[in-house]
C-alpha cells in the first residue's frame, strides 16, 4: 500500500489556481514604489482549520511556525527578484525585521502599518494573511484517484498580500487569491507558488 500511495502522489503533485487573483493598485503605486529605499516582510497572519482531534495548543503552535516559514519563502523570493535585477529596494532581513517587533511587543501588542514602519525604520511594509484547509485528507485522495482517476485538493490556501507606503500611510498594493495543492504538496511549496505568482505583479517588480 505505501508503494501505491508513492507512485500515486509522484503522479499527482501538482498546484493548481482557482479562479483569477484579484490585484489592487493605487493611482500613484508605482510612483511611490519607485521612491521607496528599503522595504521590510512582516511575519504573516496565518490561521489553520482545525479538525476535531486536533489540540487547541498545538494549533496554536503550528500556526507560529507556519508565520515563520512564510516569511522566509517571501524573503527568498525577494531576494531573487532582486538578483534578478527586477527589484531595486532593499530587502530588511528578516531576523531585524523580527527582532524589532519582538523588542516593540509584537505579535502580542498588534501595530498599525504606519505604527510598524516606525518601529522597523523602512520606507514601505509587506503584509499578508494565510487561511490554511485541508478539503480531502491524502488518503481519500489516494482512494479517489485509484477508483475514479480524478485528483482532489488536499491543501488549500487563501492568501491576501499587501504593501503600504511608509511615507504616505496609505496602502498601494493587494492581491488576493486562492491556490489548491493536490497529492504531494504542502503549505510551503503552496507559498512558493504563491510568491512565484504573486512576486510578478508587485508595483517594485519590473517585468
Amino acid at each position: 500500500m505505501k508503494n501505491i500511495f508513492y507512485l500515486v502522489s509522484i503522479g499527482l503533485v501538482s498546484l493548481m489556481l482557482t479562479s483569477c487573483a484579484k490585484i489592487y493598485y493605487s493611482p500613484d503605486a508605482f510612483v511611490l514604489a519607485k521612491n521607496q529605499k528599503q522595504i521590510a516582510i512582516i511575519p504573516p497572519t496565518v490561521s489553520i482549520a482545525a479538525s476535531r482531534k486536533t489540540d487547541a495548543a498545538a494549533i496554536k503552535e503550528q500556526q507560529r511556525t507556519e508565520s515563520l516559514n512564510f516569511q522566509k519563502e517571501m524573503y527568498s523570493w525577494m531576494l531573487k527578484r532582486k538578483m534578478q535585477g527586477r527589484i531595486l529596494q532593499e530587502i530588511q532581513d528578516i531576523e531585524t525585521t523580527n527582532a524589532k517587533l519582538k523588542k516593540a511587543g509584537f505579535p502580542e501588542t498588534p501595530f498599525t502599518p504606519s505604527e510598524m514602519c516606525e518601529i522597523l525604520g523602512v520606507d514601505g511594509v509587506m503584509g499578508s494573511n494565510y487561511a490554511l484547509s485541508k478539503p480531502m485528507s491524502e488518503g481519500a485522495a489516494v482512494a479517489l484517484y485509484l477508483l475514479a482517476g480524478a485528483a482532489a485538493s488536499t491543501n488549500e490556501i487563501r492568501v491576501s498580500l499587501n504593501i503600504n507606503d511608509c511615507a504616505n500611510k496609505k496602502l498601494i498594493w493587494n492581491y488576493d487569491h486562492k491556490y489548491s495543492g493536490s497529492l504531494g504538496s504542502s503549505p510551503s511549496r503552496l507559498v512558493d507558488q504563491i510568491m512565484r505568482q504573486a512576486s510578478k505583479k508587485m508595483p517594485h517588480v519590473s517585468q
